[in-house]
C-alpha cells in the first residue's frame, strides 16, 4: 500500500513544480489513476513523459506497495 502523498512526494522528488492528483482506482492504496501537470514536460514526447513518472516511483513499484498506475500528463496552461 502506498498513500496519495508518498506518491506525490515521489513524483516532486523528480519534477518538483508538480501538480499531482492520484485516484485509488480499487480502495487498496495499490493502483493509481495520475494526473501530473509540469513545466518539464514541454517538447517532451509521451513515452519520456511516462518514463520519468515510472522512474519515480520505480522503487515502490519494485517493492509491490504500488502494483499499477494509470498516467496522464500535461503542461500547464
Amino acid at each position: 500500500m502506498i498513500t496519495h502523498a508518498k506518491i506525490e512526494t515521489l513524483i516532486r522528488e523528480k519534477l518538483p513544480d508538480a501538480v499531482v492528483q492520484t485516484h485509488d482506482r480499487t480502495g487498496t492504496l495499490d493502483h493509481y489513476n495520475l494526473t501530473v501537470v509540469s513545466r518539464a514536460f514541454a517538447g517532451m514526447p509521451l513515452i519520456d513523459r511516462n518514463r520519468l513518472i515510472y522512474a519515480a516511483l520505480g522503487e515502490a513499484l519494485k517493492d509491490g506497495s504500488l502494483h499499477a498506475v494509470e498516467i496522464k500528463t500535461a503542461i500547464p496552461a
